[in-house]
């Protein structure tokens, strides 16, 4: 890819002609689909990441410490969309985006709700193995113990405790929705993926580059995820007074 992207226009060499005709100002009006589709996916993979980890992770957290039984149940939920192909999707989302559309608009970050659905089996495993991994229950009866609140116990106790699990579900999340193709082109919605295609058919040079800044981009995002799962992982804090440290006994002076 980065070979291709480098040939030179004569093809008898290589430079850097592709890359920077992408920022040139008489290209602007040939690259403004893709320029739209770039924007359009970013605002859906953020709105999407929040989406999914706003309400997944307080429900997984309330079944893992007061709905035992509800685990596999949540889990089996979950798992449905990975067994659904794109197509079958799309065709039983139409007719609730014709009443999306004409609620909420048809801006392309509508498509959200739909990507929340697709990446939900792939965010649900990566918090379930860093909550499967980690004493849930003794960090929050520590933090009620100590006067905290549901709220305050989730976000002070429970989201450190779950850094690495959410960084994953975030980064896989990103990662699904800048490489979704199927839903965005059947809902007619401009994205990254659905720009490309459309470019690629007079400039493949175009959409090979941005494909590898994709790609890169994921890469930089698993390195992120990385670095910040393992740096200062220590204990969370428990809301709470503080509890000074006991004073050292004073030394006993010998007898004379």
């Amino acid at each position: 890819m980065v070979a291709f992207s480098l040939r030179s226009a004569d093809g008898t060499g290589h430079d850097l002609g592709h890359w920077t005709a992408l920022a040139a100002p008489e290209n602007e009006r040939a690259y403004r689909s893709l320029v739209e589709g770039v924007t359009n996916s970013l605002v859906l993979a953020a709105v999407t990441a929040v989406l999914v980890l706003v309400l997944l992770v307080p429900t997984m957290v309330v079944v893992h410490l007061r709905y035992p039984a509800l685990v596999r149940p949540l889990e089996f939920v979950c798992l449905v969309p990975v067994t659904v192909p794109a197509i079958v999707l799309v065709v039983g989302l139409a007719p609730v985006y014709s009443v999306v559309s004409r609620v909420a608009g048809s801006g392309a970050w509508t498509l959200a709700l739909a990507y929340g659905v697709t990446v939900l089996p792939y965010a649900h495993r990566a918090v379930q193995a860093d909550l499967a991994a980690t004493d849930l229950r003794t960090l929050t009866e520590a933090a009620r113990t100590l006067g905290s609140g549901g709220v305050a116990t989730l976000l002070r106790v429970v989201v450190p405790s779950l850094r690495r699990g959410l960084l994953a579900a975030a980064f896989i999340t990103v990662a699904v929705v800048l490489g979704e193709y199927t839903i965005a082109s059947l809902l007619n919605r401009v994205t990254l993926q659905t720009s490309l295609v459309q470019v690629s058919r007079s400039d493949p040079f175009a959409a090979v580059i941005l494909a590898l800044l994709a790609l890169l981009l994921a890469f930089l995002l698993l390195a992120v995820v990385g670095r910040v799962g393992s740096a200062g992982a220590g204990r969370p804090v428990l809301p709470g007074r503080d509890v000074a440290a006991p004073a050292p006994a004073p030394a006993r002076k010998a007898l004379p």
